[in-house]
């Protein structure tokens, strides 16, 4: 990690969470980091329908909020849609784009997440944009491939590495208790930089979304090229999302 790159952990809450259960998520969240006073920023993505309780709740603790993801657009006949402007209102500061989720099950491709990370910098929110790898794609020795078109197609260009941050996430390792390696992790991370290259893949903030779990998470987070994680299942549990958060040292 990095000591110019401020560390990012994010809790993805995925399609979970009625409002008691995100109210006492949030708040155990948010009073943890109130008496920790962390030097790294986090951040939750709750489901749309707990956006105002958690943004409520939270507020004055230091967590941030974000979407899980945004329409193109800023308004329009776009039914169960929300706009990045609609996330700001709300009070956000974040919104994931381009998940793998969101890539395989709505058939997103690259154009659509770029055309969505540009209407999040255009609202001034933060786009999380996500890259990654089949289990198939990796076997056949087609990850960084894979991983790099990603990258190239769904960044929007000219945009400072302050105002955008990536996710790498391989899809083979969310959900299924596997995780990469730490030197596969190391190398993706030190590809997508390169990949990006200059200034801007000097300072961008690179998390790590595969399956992270207090177990895995001091190793993984203390490789050089990764600044912070993009926690899926473990942050619906604030005692596992907070040893994450905990494991993450600003060196």
């Amino acid at each position: 990690m990095h000591p110019d790159r401020r560390p990012l952990v994010a809790g993805n809450w995925k399609m979970n969470g009625l409002s008691a259960d995100g109210l006492a998520l949030a708040g155990e969240i948010a009073v943890r980091t109130r008496a920790a006073a962390p030097v790294i920023e986090i951040l939750v993505c709750p489901p749309a329908t707990l956006l105002a309780t958690v943004v409520g709740v939270v507020a004055g603790s230091g967590v941030k909020v974000g979407g899980q993801d945004c329409h193109a657009e800023p308004k329009g006949p776009h039914t169960g849609d929300i706009s990045a402007e609609m996330l700001v209102d709300l009070g956000c500061s974040h919104v994931i784009v381009g998940h793998s989720e969101r890539r395989a099950g709505h058939a997103e491709s690259d154009a659509v997440v770029r055309d969505k990370a540009k209407a999040a910098l255009r609202a001034g929110l933060i786009p999380i944009v996500c890259v990654g790898e089949t289990r198939a794609q990796r076997d056949t020795g087609n990850a960084a491939a894979v991983v790099e078109r990603q990258i190239q197609g769904s960044l929007p260009e000219g945009v400072g590495s302050d105002r955008l941050v990536v996710a790498y996430e391989p899809v083979w390792a969310i959900g299924t208790g596997l995780t990469a390696t730490a030197a596969d992790v190391a190398a993706m991370h030190l590809h997508i930089r390169g990949v990006v290259g200059g200034t801007m893949g000097g300072g961008l903030r690179i998390l790590y979304g595969g399956s992270v779990k207090p177990e895995n998470a001091a190793e993984l987070l203390a490789l050089e090229d990764v600044d912070g994680a993009l926690v899926g299942g473990a942050s619906l549990n604030a005692d596992q999302f907070w040893a994450i958060v905990s494991s993450c040292r600003w060196r």
